[in-house]
């Protein structure tokens, strides 16, 4: 399974940022261009290992988008999408979100107390996206069913296992200053 995903990760190329080996892949960056084949198949992934008993799919721009909304056309669920930018919206709530290369401001809009919510992401690295965005989530009174993350690379997601956040991966990832070195698919 996913082996359009596992085959175009092997080929992604690689940058350094700062002290960060940056891959860069459709999934991640949009770059070079998202193909819908790829798209469908994490989609359809996800629909098969997660629990799809909830109201809302919930995502972080930017390229949190193209999979949470294949995902919402699949399963006619609607999307909440978590923004970097202010809109002063009622009930708006304001993050801080720092990641292995950056840091700035996360604003989550139309989550109530009580939303069944499934948080569905491109990568996971050092978890602090996901920290950031299930501490506003828990703030705003939503209940968290279940949190799909389609590459895992680094030790934030076992980090966040270890404190006992149920986080599902697809494939995880080791990643030279040259290339991406492996690239495995996870049991969930």
């Amino acid at each position: 399974m996913l082996e359009k995903l596992k085959r175009s990760l092997r080929e992604a190329p690689v940058f350094k940022r700062g002290e960060y080996n940056y891959f860069i892949h459709p999934i991640t960056d949009g770059v070079p261009h998202i193909n819908p084949d790829l798209v469908r198949e994490v989609a359809g992934h996800i629909i098969r290992i997660a629990d799809l008993g909830v109201d809302k799919i919930v995502t972080v721009e930017a390229m949190g988008i193209p999979i949470g909304m294949a995902l919402s056309l699949m399963t006619d669920l609607p999307m909440v999408i978590i923004r970097k930018r202010k809109y002063s919206l009622p009930g708006e709530i304001e993050l801080s979100q720092k990641t292995g290369y950056s840091k700035g401001q996360l604003f989550i809009n139309d989550i109530k107390s009580g939303d069944r919510i499934i948080v569905i992401d491109d990568v996971i690295s050092t978890g602090g996206t996901l920290m950031s965005t299930l501490g506003g989530l828990k703030a705003a009174g939503a209940d968290v069913k279940d949190i799909v993350i389609v590459i895992e690379r680094g030790e934030g997601a076992d980090k966040l296992r270890r404190q006992g956040v149920g986080i599902k991966t697809m494939v995880k990832v080791d990643v030279n200053e040259k290339r991406v070195t492996s690239v495995c698919e996870v049991e969930n």
